[in-house]
């Protein structure tokens, strides 16, 4: 890809745009006019039973605008990121597309979707700040409509902090404390375990803690990656695992699973989607867990991160962008769809008003014990954190998995595996011809 065009990507949160003709560049609904007569739009996306969302669409809506929708599953991840900018190098993508917001800024580098801002910008209304600014990178462009997120919480067995004798912690310190006291208590005991295979965990815990992973000045890029915030999560985790303080094994494994549903593990650093995984690791103990906010770095800070989510995003490729971007915001923000993506493909809504209703009036079956589950978990949906994702997280994500696994292995400095991530992070995207400030 030529270095002028990767040089189009409009910046992340706090940072300015690089400028009018960078924005045009990447497309406007302004381009298309409107649709008129029968339209005809593919959607890829890799939830499961989207096609029966959409066929609610295609009976009601999109009847009657006469714009049907057709899913085509993808794979998720960086290998539908490829395939999408593989099909607008050909110039023959789809006209939506399910968007992980950490691959956005990739797609917008690659002038592979729209800038739908004049077509859903009213949408803005339904989401948290912190939630819509992952659709428009911190610009006035809108490149998305959310779809689901992953607001981070922190999870414990009641009956087991009970046994212990410990208090849910409210802040970090707190936690470290817990974490340290039970070990006394219970030396086979774990509070939980830093996973190195969950970059996307890591990542949501530095962004609870302010970190800006990504920024820009003027046409030039600033990566982050080990600033004072991302370091402070780094010490702070590499501390607990060097003293033995908590496990330092991976997640999602048949020794995790046991781990959790024994009892041997007490508590998980997770995000909203956690009851789902819970259910199946650890089925013997439904209705013994909660759910609380995760804990701060200070008292009176309020604030999550995020691990997870996508987004419909409308392509360059497509003919009929306004048509798409239509179907985008019904898809995200109509009741009735949001209540099928709940049903059908399990997603906890970016929407704030879905947050309550429907599939979210009662708690998930796992935690039926806890009534307000839903209602705490809209509240600290709200305070999520705003995001500073780049062109290439895939990369910084592959380089954490093998230099935190290596330091979490060998309980070694993870400050120094941090540093490892930024100068990978750097070189590649000088490497792709990116301008990288010092």
């Amino acid at each position: 890809m030529p270095h002028t065009k990767r040089r189009r990507l409009v910046t992340t949160a706090v940072a300015v745009s690089l400028g009018a003709t960078a924005l045009a560049a990447c497309g406007s609904s302004d381009d298309s006019k409107a649709d008129s007569g029968p339209v005809s739009l593919t959607y890829w996306a890799w939830a499961p039973g989207m096609d029966k969302v959409v066929d609610l669409w295609n009976k009601g809506e999109g009847k009657k605008d006469q714009i049907t929708v057709t899913v085509k599953k993808q794979a998720s991840g960086d290998t539908l990121v490829t395939k999408i900018l593989t099909a607008h190098k050909a110039k023959n993508g789809p006209d939506l597309v399910q968007a992980e917001y950490q691959a956005l800024p990739t797609l917008v580098s690659n002038n592979a979707v729209a800038d739908i801002s004049k077509s859903v910008g009213d949408a803005r209304s339904k989401f948290a700040d912190g939630v819509w600014q992952q659709v428009t990178l911190g610009t006035d462009a809108v490149y998305a409509v959310p779809q689901d997120i992953g607001p981070m919480m922190f999870y414990y067995r009641a009956d087991l902090f009970k046994k212990y004798g410990l208090k849910v912690p409210t802040t970090w310190d707190e936690f470290a404390r817990t974490a340290r006291a039970l070990k006394k208590k219970a030396p086979d005991v774990d509070l939980t375990t830093f996973s190195a295979n969950d970059s996307g965990l890591f990542a949501g815990l530095a962004q609870q803690a302010g970190a800006k992973w990504w920024t820009t000045s003027g046409d030039k890029w600033k990566v982050a990656i080990n600033d004072a915030a991302t370091q402070k999560v780094a010490k702070f985790w590499g501390g607990l695992v060097k003293e033995g303080a908590i496990d330092n094994q991976p997640m999602y494994t048949p020794a995790w699973n046991k781990g959790l549903d024994t009892g041997k593990q007490i508590a998980w650093v997770s995000a909203v989607w956690a009851p789902g995984t819970l259910t199946t690791a650890a089925p013997d103990t439904k209705g013994k867990w909660a759910m609380a906010p995760l804990p701060q770095w200070s008292a009176d800070q309020d604030v999550t991160g995020s691990w997870g989510g996508s987004s419909t995003a409308v392509t360059t490729d497509s003919k009929h962008q306004e048509a798409a971007a239509k179907f985008a915001a019904w898809l995200n923000t109509n009741g009735d769809a949001l209540n099928a993506l709940a049903k059908e493909s399990g997603i906890y809504p970016a929407s704030t008003s879905a947050q309550l209703s429907g599939a979210f009036s009662n708690p998930p079956e796992y935690f039926s014990n806890q009534a307000d589950f839903y209602t705490e978990a809209a509240k600290i949906a709200g305070t999520t954190a705003p995001s500073a994702w780049g062109p290439n997280v895939n990369v910084a994500y592959t380089t954490f998995n093998d230099a935190f696994g290596a330091a979490a292995k060998n309980k070694s400095d993870f400050v120094t595996a941090l540093n490892t991530v930024q100068d990978a992070t750097v070189a590649d995207m000088k490497k792709q011809g990116f301008e990288v400030s010092q």
